[in-house]
């Protein structure tokens, strides 16, 4: 089955600002759930200058205590790889997250994008698709589907407050 997670927000901060600040966002006192994030590839495309990174982050399973009765579940960490394009001169970097941790049972993907805003070029838009699917549980399928939802949707509005907070901090009053 599986269920969706969507996400939009814009930014009253210019987009070189918001890219930095999302780039050093992790980990942070904001959000004790991710413990480290590595940058384990970077490259640019010497045509085109789009810089390409794969980071590793490293989260704490949030997974309640209950349900990590279950041995697959009983893990202390679990691990997501994301995969960034930024295109500075179209002001634009699209992200590909996707989980590594049970993988046979579970698939997690999110696309996102931060790109200069339409509506003033000094703002920055934020989208974000997510998709989580659970096989091979049999009935506890849909349960942890729905607590996966539950879970990735106060992720992003968390995520978003951090967002503001550091930018804030950073860069001081929005333009409005």
């Amino acid at each position: 089955m599986g269920v969706t997670v969507e996400a939009h927000k814009v930014y009253r901060y210019p987009f070189e600002q918001v890219v930095a600040s999302y780039l050093r966002k992790y980990p942070c006192a904001l959000e004790k759930n991710v413990l480290a994030v590595k940058t384990v590839e970077e490259k640019t495309d010497l045509s085109t200058g789009v810089i390409y990174r794969r980071r590793i982050a490293t989260c704490q399973n949030v997974i309640p205590q209950i349900l990590r009765q279950i041995s697959v579940l009983k893990v202390s960490e679990v691990y997501l790889e994301e995969e960034s394009w930024l295109n500075t001169q179209e002001r634009i970097m699209s992200m590909k997250t996707r989980c590594l941790t049970w993988t046979e049972y579970a698939t997690l993907k999110e696309e996102s994008v931060f790109r200069e805003s339409l509506e003033n070029p000094n703002w920055t838009e934020f989208i974000q698709k997510g998709r989580v699917s659970i096989k091979g549980t049999g009935l506890l399928n849909c349960f942890l589907e729905v607590f996966a939802q539950t879970f990735l949707n106060q992720g992003v509005k968390k995520s978003i407050s951090i967002m503001e907070k550091l930018l804030q901090e950073q860069f001081g009053s929005p333009f409005l």
